[in-house]
């Protein structure tokens, strides 16, 4: 990731000591520095924890489609 193509925030937080030593390890055993590692474990954090607007409409369709379905599995 090239900082000079993006915006980028500075930012602060504290985080279990041995997990950021884990963090910095990874980042030199991969050549790459902090701030990219950082950058990339948050956009992969948000990708499985989002869900795709498309989904959220296949899943409210399927639930309006199978009300029946859904009380009698409630109970």
């Amino acid at each position: 990731m090239r900082y000079d193509t993006i915006m980028a925030t500075k930012i602060s937080t504290i985080v279990d000591e041995k997990v950021w030593e884990e963090f910095k390890k990874l980042a030199q055993e991969g050549h790459q520095n902090i701030g990219g590692l950082l950058s990339e474990a948050l956009s992969d954090f948000l990708r499985k924890k989002q869900l795709r607007p498309d989904v959220v409409e296949i899943m409210e369709k399927s639930m309006s489609e199978n009300v029946k379905l859904g009380k009698l599995l409630a109970k």
